[in-house]
Parts: C-alpha cells; structure tokens; sequence
C-alpha cells in the first residue's frame, strides 16, 4: 500500500536521505525511529507531497493523509468542522464554504472513530492536546486516505494521552490502514507498533 524505493533527499547540500526503502502493507504499523537529522519526518513530507525528493520513487495504494506534531486546527472553529474539512479536496469550490450534510455525517462518524463524538460541537481550542491530536486523526479519516502518516503524534502529550493515540493509531492499523509513525519513544513503539525500522543519519 505504500512502496519507498531509494529516496533520496538534500538540503542545501547535506544529504538527509540516501537511498532510503520502505514497504508497509494495510493492516501493518511501523515505527520510524532514529537521531534527528535521520530524515525520518523528510522521508513521510515526501510521501505526501510536501517536499521533493531528489531521486527515488514513491507509490501509494490509495491516498496518503498525514498527523503532525504540531496539531494544525483552527481552535476558533468545532471539532466537528476541522474533521469536516478533511474533505475538501474533494468538494467543489462553491460547495467548500458550506460543508454538505453527507460531509457532516461522514465527519461525525469519524469522530466516533476516534472516541470524541461528544465534543463535536466544542471548539477545539477548548481540548486537550490528546483530545486534538485524535480531532487530527479523524480529518485524515474523512480524507479516506489509506496510508495514515504520523509525525511525531504524541511527543507533546502526556503519558496517558500519548497511550491513547497509539493505540488509536494500532487500531486503524487493525483495520487495514497502512499507518506509518515517527516516533522517539522505543517503549512505545515496541509495545504498538508491528515493525521497527531504525534509521541513521546518512553520511
């Protein structure tokens, strides 16, 4: 479901990535791991088109969506909305102020997905860190994608709430998504994810 084969990625002329291969299959969860500088958040950018690569190919089964460290919603706007507008790349323009019903319902139960079909309505700057990182897992499901890559989730949340996006993120694995986690807790990975990969920082 998603196939990386030697890519390779620069910046300024220092090689973050050299030749780097991935395959992750639906229902598998890996976790990257390694120093900083090992292009471990390069490698999922290019996935999803916010960098480009050098050199290499990139296949993906599906779309792609991804779950960054810092959790980009808008706090003014409800949980709902920001869920909703994982939609929008499939909505034509003069539809995107006003989401349809079916994007709504659609949202809703994305959010029951992810335990927080209650604070639909709260505005998410009124949620906790964990409560707006899973907000941020369901937009990815309302973009239907496949492959669900996560960008250091939980480095800013505490323990408890760190466990609860994991697991969230094994689930969605369980389910058949092809979920891809950057990660700097070993613990956690070993105790969530299928596989492991290790990544140096390249010479």
């Amino acid at each position: 479901m998603l196939a990386i084969r030697g890519l390779r990625k620069a910046f300024g002329g220092r090689t973050v990535l050299d030749g780097f291969d991935l395959s992750v299959e639906g229902g598998e969860f890996v976790a990257l791991l390694g120093p900083n500088g090992s292009g471990k958040s390069t490698a999922l950018r290019c996935v999803v088109g916010l960098e480009t690569p050098d050199g290499g190919e990139i296949e993906v089964g599906g779309s792609a969506a991804m779950v960054f460290q810092k959790i980009h919603l808008v706090g003014r706007r409800s949980a709902l909305d920001n869920v909703c507008s994982g939609a929008l790349g499939r909505l034509p323009l003069r539809r995107s102020l006003f989401f349809p019903q079916a994007v709504r319902e659609e949202a809703m139960a994305c959010l029951e997905r992810v335990g927080l079909a209650d604070r639909a309505l709260d505005r998410c700057a009124r949620l906790s860190g964990g409560q707006q990182q899973r907000v941020a897992i369901a937009r990815a499901l309302c973009q239907r994608a496949n492959v669900i890559l996560a960008d250091e989730p939980v480095s800013a949340l505490d323990p408890r709430s760190a466990v609860q996006v994991m697991e969230l993120l094994e689930t969605l694995a369980r389910e058949g998504k092809a979920v891809v986690a950057v990660l700097h807790q070993p613990e956690l990975a070993r105790t969530h994810a299928r596989r492991i990969v290790e990544m140096g920082v390249a010479a």
